[in-house]
């Protein structure tokens, strides 16, 4: 069995690389690629993928698998759960063609230049062909991946493992149920202006720099790490010591650049922090996607947007930015980075409102998929629902239905990963500051240590390892629970408001 494991972890290496490989060229092509390159690149990535797929669902795989008898093995070690992991994968994509891989990468590749042409000049009607070949081939995708109640729970699996339509659904209810009343309260006092603060003169290479030093008192590695620019901010990895992270400035404006590297930062810090014996595995990366989110959105607003992080923070950010900050006092200036205002872009978006963004997307992709909605009337119902969740209506398609870039990379069921993120965020600093009451303190400080600690040893580490469900449960004692979320927000807004 010891010689099989070898060889199995060996194959998936060599699977695992080629990803890599593809990752680093579709890095490049967001960040670095000139603009003639992208359809040889699509037809290299086409190519990477295509041989990728072919490995991982090969007979050679499979033989691999059933020489190893996972009872044999501990059922919480690392090799019992790269066994499970890799066979329910297997599976999974086996039911994928290779050609219609290879066809999934060279749309993505194709529609992501496409989409940045058409968000650069507001202009749906070029980018709706290559979405319609998209819609066209989750439909396909979900249908070959089979489902049992609705097409859509497919495409969730792809994200979140575990996750139905009909569970996303009763989450939003709930958290519609406990915020929206909030939200309208306060969108009833009318705009006071108390976000004026973050608008002025904040010179790009100065946002960069002081962003820079908070994501090192976060953790951030920058020996293992970059930062670029791209039209929508991400962050990628090429292994625990190569994790990169994009953001885009606005020199009039603080709040996108500061927050999305905060934001991105939490995603790194999770693939930095995966323990090294997984790396060149297939768990050798987040467990999923609402779990990558509570570590962007924890680092992002419970502690970027505190006013412990401020009471530290708040003197550098000054200093760097006299001009506009000069006259601003501490909590005016926590007051407007937590301002609560409907939003036309989701990044953009306040801690209350947000998830009225997200229900939206979610709406929008289970009509597509169900052939409700057609993608040529995809703008105007795009609108009506910003109208109807926040009413408020982009004055063009940039600032409304072209404004993500995950649509134009067939990532269908993404977003409802988004909310799980906020909820699970709560749910895991509140038991971390339980065992570590010191925590709100060491923030006051500029220190982070404990914090970061926690999530480690409870979180990050893992990987992959465990599944969504078990991990939580394993750290926080229970499963997956918007109640303490939703309490944040009644908390956080009713004191401010």
């Amino acid at each position: 069995m010891s010689q099989a494991l070898e060889q199995l972890r060996e194959h998936l290496a060599t699977i695992r690389d080629l990803n890599h490989a593809a990752g680093l060229l579709s890095w490049d092509q967001r960040t670095q690629m000139p603009r003639g390159g992208a359809s040889t690149r699509a037809e290299q990535l086409a190519t990477i993928s295509r041989v990728s797929h072919e490995l991982f669902t090969s007979e050679k795989t499979l033989k691999l698998l059933d020489a190893i008898n996972v009872a044999d093995l501990p059922p919480d070690s690392d090799e019992a759960r790269l066994i499970s992991h890799t066979r329910y994968n297997y599976e999974r994509s086996t039911k994928l063609p290779a050609e219609f891989i290879a066809k999934q990468s060279r749309v993505r590749a194709l529609a992501g230049n496409v989409w940045e042409d058409a968000r650069a000049k507001s202009d749906f009607a070029m980018f709706q062909p290559h979405l319609e070949t998209i819609v066209d081939m989750v439909r396909e995708q979900a249908d070959l991946l089979g489902y049992d109640e609705h097409p859509y729970d497919a495409l969730l699996n792809s994200y979140e493992r575990g996750l139905t339509t009909n569970q996303a659904i009763a989450l939003f209810d709930e958290l519609k149920a406990g915020t929206v009343p909030l939200a309208l309260k306060i969108a009833a006092m009318g705009d006071d202006g108390r976000d004026a603060p973050l608008h002025g003169n904040y010179p790009e290479a100065l946002q960069e720099e002081f962003g820079k030093k908070v994501t090192v008192r976060y953790g951030y590695d920058w020996n293992r790490g970059r930062q670029d620019r791209s039209t929508h901010p991400f962050c990628t990895n090429f292994g625990r010591n190569d994790v990169r992270i994009t953001t885009r400035f606005n020199p009039n404006w603080l709040s996108p650049a500061l927050f999305g590297t905060l934001h991105e930062t939490g995603h790194a810090l999770y693939e930095q922090n995966i323990k090294p014996e997984l790396n060149r595995t297939p768990l050798g990366r987040g467990t999923s996607l609402g779990v990558h989110e509570s570590q962007s959105r924890m680092w992002e607003n419970i502690v970027g947007r505190s006013r412990p992080f401020w009471e530290f923070f708040y003197g550098d950010l000054q200093a760097t930015f006299p001009e506009p900050l000069a006259n601003v006092e501490l909590e005016k200036f926590y007051r407007a980075v937590n301002t609560v205002k409907p939003s036309l872009i989701r990044v953009e978006a306040d801690e209350l409102t947000y998830n009225l963004h997200i229900l939206l997307r979610m709406e929008l992709e289970i009509a597509l998929l169900e052939g409700k909605l057609q993608v040529a009337d995809l703008p105007e119902a795009w609108n009506a629902k910003m109208q109807t969740y926040l009413g408020i209506t982009p004055a063009n398609d940039a600032e409304g239905v072209l404004q993500d870039i995950h649509w134009s990379g067939m990532m269908f069921g993404y977003f409802p990963t988004y909310t799980i993120g906020n909820v699970l965020s709560v749910q895991l600093f509140d038991t971390a500051v339980a065992k570590h009451p010191e925590i709100w303190d060491e923030m006051r400080r500029g220190e982070f240590g404990t914090l970061l600690g926690w999530m480690r040893e409870n979180i990050l580490q893992h990987g992959s390892k465990f599944l969504p469900n078990e991990l939580i449960k394993r750290a926080t004692g229970r499963p997956m629970d918007a109640a303490p979320y939703v309490k944040y927000l009644q908390t956080k807004f009713g004191e401010l408001y």
